[in-house]
């Protein structure tokens, strides 16, 4: 009864001749490749609805990656993540903007196949279901086609849990080790790690305390090679003190503070308006049979540490669902282990029945959770400034003017420019500072501002602003924008809305080409 419950492919007292049991495994593994093909194609046909990040986020680390050979500080910068730049670093140059964010549909694409793997280790029913639990994620999908630096922290714990089960537990704390190259939370995930490194039951054998601790110890592996690395670039032994992201201060809610329970009341972002209930089902499967201890244990570490940090407001959390993505792995075993043990309750109801009726189950709440995720894509207004930008290059390509210094509000106007972030006139700070060093820019120099970004990253600082210190106006482009899906879907009003804001908020802003 246990194993039917958990949904466990074996059960008590029938064995599996071996023909039928390869046959079984060749069709999981076209169903998963099925499934990863559908997923990915979603994600493909993302990148090129949406050519910009939902945040400025996406863009800029874009351009850590884009011109980290040029700078190479920006291998060892701490906002930007070494481990993240230096595998970008390729994709963004060789293939662009574009191709670095299909290069993110790669890493999806590995993550889901790692995650269907570790379903079938851990002999769960239905493994190949474990990719659209894992893909309709609302935030999952979003991060999918972006350049965001969750969906690689994701591929590395779902791969550090693989090797975990199968006992090399060496190799994944290595892996989990480097996971605080990609993302700030390696550090306290390997913490975690680290715990259950000591305490996890093995069996009575010689010397394992000792092991344990030097298995644990490989834990600061990569964060040392790090600090090796930035003295390396930089000869400064504290770099990473040094380069600590003002923003990121332990002692200043730098974005505010929220609820305790914000990610628990933005739950529909993080697993969807319906996966939500077998996750909750899955909670509840895990502690009463003992099955994916680790993966809910991180989950909750997770959720536990991020509540904290997102009460109190420091470390600049700002309560963003998208952090969830990096454990989005261990949230769809734990669904599909939830997912499982309802499959055994529908079966003991309805007996000779249960399959049609589990069928169709599935598929509308596939369905309903793929529109639901599309949707929360779609409804993310800041995409489409990329409209508004590219209507202004186009301009610009066909009156152009001698361009020798520049200055820009958003990070894709520096993308779809080829500009250098590095060597443009001004940075993010007051609004004085902004325009003092506007004014003292010299002749041949292009403002590409914005209505939105610009003020809030640069103190204020409008167009308008712009101009009174000495700048024409060019071009400007202006619109009230709405999604390219949801208007077609009535605005979202018949299907779960997964944004606390609703659906179909136009985005209503402004792009300006300055010159002098």
């Amino acid at each position: 009864m246990t194993d039917v419950a958990i949904g466990a492919r074996a059960r008590p007292g029938l064995a599996i001749p071996a023909d039928r049991a390869a046959a079984r495994e060749i069709g999981d593994g076209w169903e998963a490749l099925a499934a990863i093909g559908t997923c990915a194609a979603l994600s493909v046909a993302l990148v090129l609805l949406y050519p910009d990040s939902y945040q400025q986020d996406g863009g800029t680390h874009f351009l850590f990656a884009r011109w980290a050979w040029a700078h190479p500080r920006n291998l060892v910068d701490v906002w930007g993540r070494p481990l993240f730049t230096f595998l970008y670093s390729g994709p963004a140059v060789w293939w662009g903007y574009r191709g670095a964010k299909l290069f993110t549909v790669l890493i999806a694409c590995a993550t889901a196949w790692q995650t269907w793997q570790l379903a079938r280790e851990y002999g769960l029913e239905r493994p190949a279901l474990v990719i659209p639990l894992l893909w309709f994620q609302p935030s999952f999908l979003l991060l999918s086609s972006e350049t965001m630096t969750e969906p690689l922290f994701a591929l590395l714990l779902v791969s550090a849990l693989r090797l975990h089960h199968a006992g090399r537990r060496i190799l994944a704390a290595l892996l989990i080790s480097a996971s605080a190259l990609a993302r700030p939370e390696g550090f306290f995930i390997a913490a975690a790690w680290g715990v259950w490194l000591l305490l996890e039951h093995r069996g009575a054998k010689p010397n394992l305390f000792m092991r344990r601790v030097g298995t644990a110890a490989l834990l600061a592996t990569f964060p040392v090679l790090w600090w090796l690395a930035a003295f390396a670039v930089t000869h400064d032994k504290l770099y990473i003190v040094h380069n600590w992201p003002a923003n990121w201060s332990a002692t200043v809610a730098t974005y505010g503070t929220g609820p305790g329970l914000e990610y628990y009341h933005r739950r529909k972002e993080i697993f969807g308006p319906l996966l939500v209930y077998p996750f909750a089902l899955g909670i509840i499967a895990t502690f009463v049979f003992r099955r994916l201890g680790l993966a809910l244990g991180l989950t909750l570490t997770f959720f536990v540490v991020h509540s904290i940090l997102r009460a109190t407001g420091l470390f600049g959390s700002a309560g963003y669902p998208r952090y969830f993505v990096c454990v989005a792995p261990a949230i769809a075993l734990v669904t599909l282990l939830g997912w499982n043990l309802a499959a055994v309750g529908v079966t003991a109801i309805a007996r000779a029945g249960a399959g049609p009726v589990i069928g169709a189950v599935t598929a509308a709440v596939l369905a309903v959770s793929a529109v639901c995720a599309v949707c929360y894509v779609d409804d993310m207004p800041w995409t489409r400034d990329s409209r508004l930008v590219d209507a202004a290059y186009r301009w610009f390509e066909a009156h152009p003017r001698p361009v020798q210094h520049y200055a820009f509000s958003q990070a894709y106007m520096g993308i779809r420019f080829g500009w250098d972030p590095d060597h443009r006139v001004v940075f993010p700070g007051p609004s004085g500072q902004t325009l003092a060093a506007l004014r003292a820019a010299p002749a041949a120099t292009l403002v590409v501002w914005d209505a939105d970004t610009g003020p809030a990253f640069f103190g204020g600082t409008t167009a308008d602003s712009i101009a009174a210190a000495g700048y024409a106006r060019l071009y400007v482009v202006a619109d009230s924008m709405r999604g390219r899906i949801l208007p077609h879907l009535a605005n979202g009003r018949y299907i779960p809305s997964v944004t606390p804001w609703g659906w179909g908020g136009a985005r209503v802003t402004r792009v300006s080409l300055l010159y002098r």
